[in-house]
């Protein structure tokens, strides 16, 4: 029998790329839970139902659910009757801005639906591994802590200790996460909870900076993606703060599907992985000006703002050995230019469409 897979976001970034490596790459039965709240949250740039038309187009077989995760009894509905082989939460309000404005939206929406979803597959499917899509700002701004120094183009941890990056023992606690930050550390805790607690398959992904071409990037979320779109557009991109040396890891979507999956083949119980590109896929926003003009030809138009966003880290990224230690068939397979390339042609190619 054909195993079915129960995907929130499914119109998103990871979302999409995991309809489409699931159905194709698995053979997976796909049930794409999506309400387009993206656009509520960031208006009509922030827009996923072209997405969505592009999935259901492309998938035999895809069954799109127009549901809010916030809506509880219809969650539960739904995982009861569908009874999904695979649960993949990467459903979010996912803006360190947005959030102290929609305080109750943002909670409810990363904190209360990742709660709706996992009891509903407590009562329907306990044995049904459950992967949800954390953030590395769990841990806060506690990052800037680490000893610092300050190179050309970017900054790198001083402590050796840190060489490969954050590992998974860092600590979440006295720092400053943000609003959306802190409702994703309740979302974090309570999916490592119901794997301890009731003994069901379950594991944290917290993500870098998820990227690639099917992101509908815009100034609160989506780094890369709205960065290539500025330059190509000739729009002004604000840099805040720390020089523009900030660092941060950048994985394919790509990527993060293929680890889900071999997540799923061989799962474990109450897990967390630091999922990100890791220091090879690593570089700051100045980094990012150059190698992106190098794709588009266009030079980079920004401005620089000496306040940096609260709670936002001056260097991370992910140290990749846990994830490969459990699952050594997986590693990077998408580098960081190649990466920008994709995105770099995804914008031109959804330019002329409009």
């Amino acid at each position: 029998m054909q195993k079915k897979l129960l995907i929130t976001g499914s119109s998103g970034l990871i979302g999409s790329e995991v309809c489409m490596y699931f159905s194709r790459e698995l053979g997976y039965k796909v049930h794409g839970v999506d309400n387009n709240q993206r656009a509520v949250f960031f208006g009509p740039q922030g827009d996923t139902r072209w997405n969505q038309q592009r999935i259901s187009s492309e998938l035999t077989g895809f069954t799109h659910h127009e549901i809010d995760i916030r809506d509880r009894r219809g969650v539960i509905d739904l995982v009861t009757e569908v009874r999904p082989d695979v649960i993949i939460h990467a459903a979010a309000q996912p803006s360190h801005d947005r959030a102290a404005a929609i305080p109750f939206d943002d909670f409810d929406t990363n904190a209360v639906g990742t709660l709706n979803l996992l009891e509903a597959t407590r009562r329907a499917c306990p044995e049904s591994p459950f992967v949800h899509m954390s953030t590395n700002k769990v841990y806060g701004d506690r990052p800037n802590t680490i000893a610092l120094r300050e190179l050309e183009t970017r900054w790198d941890y001083a402590d050796p200790a840190y060489q490969h990056g954050i590992a998974e023992e860092f600590s979440i606690d006295q720092s400053k996460h943000s609003l959306f930050g802190a409702s994703k550390v309740a979302a974090d805790v309570m999916v490592q909870e119901y794997g301890r607690y009731f003994g069901m398959p379950t594991c944290c992904l917290r993500g870098g900076c998820l990227t690639g071409p099917n992101h509908s990037g815009v100034e609160l979320h989506g780094f890369l993606s709205y960065l290539v779109k500025c330059n190509l557009e000739g729009q002004e991109y604000r840099v805040f703060g720390y020089k523009g040396k900030q660092v941060r890891d950048n994985i394919h979507s790509l990527d993060v599907a293929r680890f889900m999956a071999a997540f799923v083949q061989a799962p474990r119980i109450a897990e967390v992985y630091n999922l990100g590109g890791g220091k090879d896929n690593s570089c700051s926003i100045l980094e990012a000006f150059r190698i992106a003009e190098g794709f588009t030809g266009k030079v980079q138009n920004y401005t620089y703002v000496d306040e940096n966003r609260i709670g936002d880290h001056i260097c991370y990224y992910s140290d990749l050995r846990k994830m490969k230690a459990h699952y050594p068939g997986w590693d990077i397979t998408q580098s960081l230019e190649e990466t920008i390339r994709q995105i770099v042609d995804a914008w031109k190619k959804r330019t002329e469409k409009a």
